[in-house]
């Protein structure tokens, strides 16, 4: 029996920590948290909450319960370096250290590395320090995408066309970051449709989830401000939009990106490479890694993994992934989340929510949620995702829509994700674009 440990208190984890607890091995979970999250508390034999910055809080509560192997779920634990502080007590995490999660903790390093070592898949990027950069290079292109370097949380990248209609916006935007200290960087914009790959590594193999599309903006049609993502869907085999050659070109970006960071920082990359992808006319680009799964990704491929996740975990860690064979049902699965009331500019706060007539058959996954006196309070983001899996995507749609319509309380919801008529408009969308 393994005694591991879950760190992170979102959605995302609380799935995590369910497909751990199916393992066939019957560990025993503990979990530290920023803030309780009652879905994980409940599944946890003891959970802890405190600050991701509290390395050595963290340190003493994984040698307290004998921790034999530790899961860092989101990214803000895995930049503070939390997976470091554990490796000094001699606890192993199928999760990236702190320099090999500047995969996703800082854009430029990615786009650079990929640069240095000849991947491809790169767009046409300038890191600028200074406007004159910016204003040079942002003059070479026909439209432009302005990201902060660091961490956004899904927010911080903008587009022209999307969020700012003229370059000259756009630049203004750079140049708002810069005073904020620290890079931007500009790159060409894209035209093709997204999808995520989450694939799991020891460094040398790498095994990838059935690919997922995500909907970050808030409303449905892709209208409003950008989210961390109100949810997703696959198909469990290809996106209706893809073939098998995207698959292949992206899962060959990633084999490279691992070897690059090995010859790069000497060591191998250990945990999830998830990579943000878009498909355009001239076949697949890298948008950007994290070095975690994604949320809500995470959602559509962990409850049809067949394989056992803490072997997953065990093999990453020793660098024998080769020898294991991961398996995924090849069922459609669709992820609604349901957020509060005006978010994500102007959320209700405080509000309570009632789950209790959402369908069984439906998966349910705590986010930003409290309990209070029995009761779900909501905060200012998102609440609580439910995930529908089906024989078909129209199956698994309807359940999800269901178990969304189902929570009562002042919630809002797209009832667009992985509809028929999304779908067609995403079809019909990468056609065009190959035929421009």
């Amino acid at each position: 029996m393994a005694n591991i440990l879950l760190i992170g208190n979102a959605a995302r984890e609380h799935v995590i920590a369910e497909t751990i607890l199916r393992s066939p091995q019957k560990p025993k979970l503990y979990a530290y948290m920023a803030a309780k999250n009652p879905g994980i508390a409940g599944l946890a034999a003891a959970a802890e909450i405190g600050p991701y910055s509290d390395r050595e809080g963290i340190k003493a509560f994984a040698m307290k319960h004998n921790i034999d192997l530790a899961v860092v779920g989101s990214e803000a634990p895995i930049a503070e370096g939390v997976v470091d502080a554990l490796k000094e007590v001699g606890i192993v995490s199928a999760s990236p250290t702190k320099a090999m999660a500047r995969l996703e903790t800082s854009k430029g390093f990615t786009r650079s590395l990929m640069q240095k070592y000849g991947i491809a898949g790169l767009p046409k990027f300038r890191i600028c320090s200074t406007m004159d950069e910016a204003q040079e290079f942002a003059g070479g292109l026909a439209e432009i995408v302005v990201k902060p370097d660091g961490l956004t949380g899904g927010k911080g990248v903008k587009v022209q066309g999307d969020h700012f209609a003229t370059k000259e916006e756009g630049l203004s935007y750079a140049q708002e970051l810069m005073h904020k200290g620290g890079s931007v960087l500009i790159e060409e914009k894209l035209d093709g449709e997204e999808f995520s790959l989450q694939s799991f590594t020891d460094g040398t193999t790498v095994t990838d989830c059935p690919p997922v599309q995500d909907h970050k903006r808030a409303y449905a049609d892709d209208k409003g401000p950008n989210t961390g993502g109100m949810g997703s869907y696959t198909t469990g085999r290809l996106l209706p939009f893809m073939t098998e050659q995207d698959l292949v070109d992206a899962h060959g970006i990633t084999v490279k990106v691992a070897q690059a960071l090995k010859k790069e920082l000497g060591k191998p990359y250990v945990g999830i490479m998830y990579g943000g992808f878009i498909i355009t006319k001239d076949g697949v680009r890298l948008i950007e890694y994290n070095a975690r799964f994604g949320d809500p990704e995470a959602m559509n491929v962990l409850p049809i993994l067949r394989s056992d996740i803490v072997e997953l975990f065990r093999r990453m860690v020793e660098g024998t992934l080769h020898e294991m064979r991961v398996e995924f049902d090849p069922a459609p699965t669709v992820c609604k989340y349901a957020v509060p009331k005006g978010y994500p500019e102007h959320p209700v706060k405080g509000e309570a929510v009632d789950v209790s007539a959402v369908p069984k058959d439906a998966m349910l996954y705590y986010a930003s949620v409290a309990e209070n006196n029995r009761k779900l309070i909501m905060s200012a983001s998102r609440a609580i995702a439910v995930v529908g899996i089906g024989r078909t995507i129209e199956e698994a749609e309807r359940l999800a829509q269901i178990a969304v319509e189902s929570i009562r309380g002042p919630i809002a919801f797209r009832k667009d994700i992985g509809t028929k008529k999304l779908l067609q408009k995403r079809i019909e969308h990468m056609a065009a674009v190959k035929r421009r």
